[in-house]
């Protein structure tokens, strides 16, 4: 059985008795008792597509050795609905049981994370993080510290909750420049999604002088070859991260929405919708690499046709773990409130992974997967290992 096809540890679905909307709770393993990843909401979510993003949490904690397992939640349901709400709110009290001891849960597609947390405070939780900080030794100290790092103001008027996720994609990129030793001002990335994931990595590739070519939101894709005014187009997105066209700068060209695909850009960053990479499109990708900024962006079938023809594929459980390291670190008080503390941290370590990825690939085309999953797998051993010593492997210890 491959690392894709391994079984969770619990499937559960629920049916929404007011609109007949079915949600989805995948706990693919526990350490320590606790599980942790996302809620999505979009209309189509499948069972399916929730277990594989459990996997994938599984084996982002594992690679970033996390002291936790991985879950995942999904509904099947159209976020702008104006009902949406309401099927968020009773799917987190159906499931209450583990949000309070077992799952710690955040934003995801479509739901961001001052809309959970809200509905977490109407049920009597606090804070989505609930479930790790009621295990901490002091959990009135451990929330003021989540609530502060989510709320630390960064540069461009933003949190820092808001943003790290989309920092760490920023890094992977910035570190398959620097492994591959090229030059970022000359460096072009092409991004779908222009959300929180795929707003910030454009936020901080441009900030770092990396040329953003191509954007694209579920309108279509917005193009400039000399490089897009990034600050510009983040100011005229909506809530759910759309780019008013009417009022878009000079130069910007309006493509269909499936041209950033075969954007000519040199890093090709897919930031929205689980498999946009599939058989049918694969072919049509110009970049050297895809860095995957959303989960499971690649079939495993369209990965191995891109590896095959020279494409590496950075995988989602390393590019796009920087929201759920970074929200662990700040659990277990290793980061705080200040900024650039986070960002060194992520920094350091994305960039890391990311060289030590491309080095395999660049001794054999060595898929990067199959690389990561190494790494998460040696770090599980080293976990089990540790709890067969007479002392054990410490439970979860929040400070």
């Amino acid at each position: 059985m491959t690392p894709r096809e391994a079984e969770p540890l619990m499937r559960l679905t629920w049916t929404d008795p007011v609109t007949g909307a079915h949600g989805y709770l995948v706990v693919h393993s526990l350490v320590s008792g606790v599980a942790t990843g996302g809620t999505r909401m979009r209309a189509g979510c499948t069972m399916s597509e929730v277990e594989d993003l459990a996997r994938g949490m599984a084996n982002k904690t594992a690679t970033f050795n996390l002291p936790v397992g991985g879950a995942k939640g999904g509904i099947d349901f159209d976020p702008k609905d104006p009902r949406a709400l309401g099927v968020l709110t009773r799917f987190c009290a159906f499931l209450r049981p583990w949000l309070d001891a077992h799952w710690v849960t955040a934003e995801d597609l479509g739901v961001p994370q001052h809309l959970i947390d809200s509905v977490f405070a109407e049920l009597g939780l606090e804070q989505s993080y609930h479930a790790a900080i009621r295990r901490s030794a002091d959990p009135a100290r451990t929330l003021r510290r989540v609530q502060a790092g989510l709320n630390a103001p960064v540069p461009g008027g933003l949190l820092l909750g808001d943003v790290v996720g989309g920092y760490g994609v920023a890094q992977a990129c910035l570190g398959v420049a620097a492994a591959w030793d090229w030059d970022v001002h000359e460096t072009t990335v092409a991004i779908q999604g222009i959300g929180t994931m795929g707003g910030g990595a454009a936020w901080y590739l441009h900030e770092a002088g990396m040329k953003v070519v191509a954007v694209a939101d579920a309108a279509g894709t917005l193009h400039d070859p000399a490089g897009l005014d990034v600050p510009a187009l983040l100011d005229l997105r909506d809530r759910f991260g759309e780019v008013d066209r009417s009022r878009l700068p000079a130069g910007v060209r309006v493509l269909p929405r499936e041209s950033i695909v075969a954007a000519d850009a040199d890093i090709f960053v897919p930031a929205a919708i689980s498999y946009a990479l599939r058989t049918d499109n694969e072919n049509l990708v110009k970049a050297k690499v895809v860095v995957e900024a959303a989960n499971a962006a690649t079939t495993p079938e369209a990965e191995s046709a891109l590896s095959a023809r020279g494409v590496a594929v950075v995988p989602d459980f390393v590019a796009n773990a920087g929201a759920a390291a970074w929200a662990w670190w700040l659990l277990l008080g290793e980061v705080g409130a200040d900024p650039a503390d986070s960002f060194l941290r992520l920094r350091t370590e994305m960039q890391a992974k990311v060289a030590l990825l491309l080095a395999e690939w660049n001794l054999d085309r060595l898929p990067l997967r199959r690389t990561g999953l190494r790494l998460a797998e040696a770090n599980r051993a080293q976990r089990a290992e540790a709890a067969l010593t007479p002392e054990g492997e410490p439970g979860l210890l929040i400070p």
